[in-house]
């Protein structure tokens, strides 16, 4: 992969920084098609030799559940959705997979768990159209179950779907005012600190003036802001409030595209360490849980137990009776205290942690109560995704960041590679990464970085 070039190029060509921006996108991009091209014959040949293992072993015998139910799984293009399609499958279960039009190309698609695919309008384009062909799928296929595992744009309408599909299948998400609220940074915490619980210190921020005029010398931590809706480029940004001069605040703030339409929040900053959770609930019972070390760019997932967050958690999820899946963001300061930071009612990507665990599909459809919430088995393995992991190889200044690397591999298995299923580990990167990457081509729009996980490309203004 090709994060960045540096190119030194004709004064008549850089004239332009318009020009320059897509020579820059042109070669970076034919740059990681490259890449990926000379990957392809190890690739192929590995999920050759998976096949051919498959082949010349006994078969085995399907596994056909007690209660075979259809399950209908969004967000195709995502690993997260791989990981439970794999996961009912194995447990008996039909899937159906489906996706935007945008990813017809989703190389999960391939997958020997994956009974059929569809693809469907974007929902923030064509809201009406999008829960009509919802309609028309559950109908179609006599879907039981329906689970997304929506982008962060496709929660809400999966929400707004709900009245409409339920009365052929069950949804397995939040209704609409619950996936508001929890996705709103700012309603969330204010819900948390009713319920009793610790979130930081925050504020709703409308105008760029608010945080110019705020004062900072009675807070004894720094702040942060962040969109209160979905930003993929901008999410990264840690910048600490106040800056070192309020000239600089004041150019910061007013750098982002902050107003009434489009508030952020202003969050205090708690040093400490990062963890993200994922939960499965249903009627407020907490039924699958995980909880790992994370950053702001998470491809790495490891079960960590920490019986704060988890308490912090069941708190919350049985005082909305909720039933779905969510995902939580928190800070463990030094004195040991957790903090919530925000909430996402959808899939965590650290669900890939339960490839080995048979007991997915019976949290997720099981109705009698559990003694406790099923977790990663101990025996799991850390995951990862091999072509961040390669790419990171190619920046390694020490000793200690190769060591570090290795171990990684040694440790770990890639999240999306399986024996049994070996051709989606192909079709991603071979398939569904370069179709997207010459679809970009054609616009010279320029990315960010390949996010192998989520299965695109970070844009500025992509979904």
């Amino acid at each position: 992969m090709v994060q960045s070039i540096s190119l030194s190029l004709p004064e008549s060509i850089t004239s332009s920084t318009g020009v320059r921006v897509k020579v820059v996108a042109l070669f970076k991009t034919l740059g990681t098609l490259t890449l990926l091209l000379i990957a392809l014959p190890f690739n192929a040949f590995i999920v050759f030799i998976s096949l051919l293992w498959g082949i010349v072993q006994f078969p085995k015998k399907a596994v056909i559940g007690a209660h075979h139910q259809t399950i209908l799984v969004s967000g195709a293009k995502m690993t997260k959705a791989l990981q439970l399609a794999r996961c009912f499958h194995a447990a008996g279960h039909r899937v159906i997979l489906i996706e935007g039009h945008k990813y017809w190309l989703s190389g999960h698609r391939f997958s020997k768990a994956v009974s059929r695919f569809y693809t469907v309008p974007a929902p923030e384009k064509d809201p009406e159209g999008y829960i009509q062909a919802l309609v028309e799928i559950v109908k179609k296929e006599k879907v039981d179950v329906y689970v997304p595992v929506c982008s962060p744009v496709a929660s809400y309408y999966d929400s707004l779907a709900k009245p409409a599909l339920s009365e052929y299948c069950e949804v397995f998400h939040f209704d609409a005012d619950i996936t508001k609220m929890l996705d709103d940074k700012f309603a969330f915490t204010d819900q948390a600190r009713s319920l009793g619980l610790s979130v930081p210190k925050s504020f709703k921020i409308t105008d760029p003036q608010q945080v110019i005029n705020f004062d900072f010398s009675q807070e004894t931590r720094k702040y942060i802001l962040k969109s209160i809706s979905y930003d993929s480029v901008r999410r990264l940004n840690l910048t600490k409030l106040p800056c070192d001069t309020s000239e600089e605040t004041a150019a910061f703030v007013n750098s982002l595209p902050i107003s009434p339409e489009k508030p952020w929040i202003m969050q205090e900053f708690i040093p400490g360490k990062e963890l993200c959770t994922h939960s499965t609930v249903r009627d407020g019972e907490l039924r699958l849980h995980c909880c790992s070390n994370s950053s702001a760019f998470q491809i790495n997932y490891e079960n960590v137990e920490n019986p704060q967050i988890r308490e912090w958690v069941q708190h919350f999820v049985k005082s909305l009776a909720l039933t779905g899946q969510v995902s939580f963001d928190f800070i463990q300061a030094q004195d040991g205290t957790v903090y919530a930071i925000e909430c996402n009612p959808r899939t965590h990507s650290a669900i890939t942690m339960f490839y080995n665990h048979p007991g997915v599909a019976d949290a997720y459809f099981g109705k009698t109560p559990l003694a406790a919430p099923i977790e990663p088995l101990a025996s799991s393995k850390p995951t990862y995704f091999i072509y961040h992991e390669i790419w990171r190889l190619t920046g390694i200044r020490s000793g200690k960041q190769l060591q570090t690397s290795v171990n990684t591999l040694v440790r770990g298995i890639d999240a999306i590679y399986s024996l049994n299923d070996p051709i989606p580990f192909l079709t991603l990167h071979h398939w569904q990464i370069p179709l997207l990457l010459l679809k970009n081509l054609q616009q010279l729009k320029g990315w960010v970085k390949i996010d192998f996980n989520i299965g695109k490309l970070v844009e500025l203004g992509g979904d």
